[in-house]
């Protein structure tokens, strides 16, 4: 076993979700007050206790957007080391309604739409590597006509919570050990 890895602390990366939306070329972005100052992002927050991954993607992009999210699929999964701690970020691709009458989360200044020229041009404004990662992701997929995972490939198992049967294998499809 490696010795960094003999510890009695467990490392626990911070669970985290965002929302890749694109719309004309351009993405929903939010500017939020960080101890870093103003920083760009893409509307993300941390998963909260009991909450599903999906749940969590359309809470923050209410509470940091004002917008209702629709998730289409998750595009990727980030993990990301910074000063602090480490980011495990799932990234949702969605759509948005109209904007809702709604204020925004406390640290949020402003929405905005911006394309990815705009956002590699002000690069020193983005809150982390992860922000642009998932723009390059979003139109490399794009440009290869690769499918994001579908939402079936995220599960949330209650506490307790056990599947009920094979029942929606055929025998043939069934993987045998």
């Amino acid at each position: 076993m490696h010795p960094h890895l003999m510890t009695s602390t467990r490392w626990k990366p911070a669970a985290t979700v965002a929302a890749i939306v694109e719309r004309d070329g351009r993405f929903l972005m939010i500017e939020e007050e960080t101890p870093e100052g103003l920083r760009w992002n893409q509307p993300a927050g941390h998963l909260e206790p009991g909450e599903s991954l999906l749940d969590a993607v359309v809470r923050e992009v209410r509470e940091e957007s004002a917008h209702d999210f629709t998730a289409l699929g998750l595009m990727g999964v980030y993990l990301a080391p910074a000063a602090h701690e480490t980011y495990l970020r799932f990234a949702f691709v969605g759509t948005v309604g109209q904007a809702l009458d709604l204020p925004l989360d406390e640290p949020i200044r402003r929405v905005f739409w911006a394309d990815a020229h705009t956002l590699y041009a002000h690069r020193e404004r983005i809150r982390s590597p992860q922000v642009l990662a998932c723009v390059n992701d979003y139109w490399r997929a794009r440009r290869d006509g690769t499918p994001w995972l579908p939402l079936s490939a995220v599960s949330y198992l209650f506490p307790g919570e056990w599947p009920q049967s094979l029942s929606s294998f055929s025998s043939t499809s069934a993987v045998r050990r």
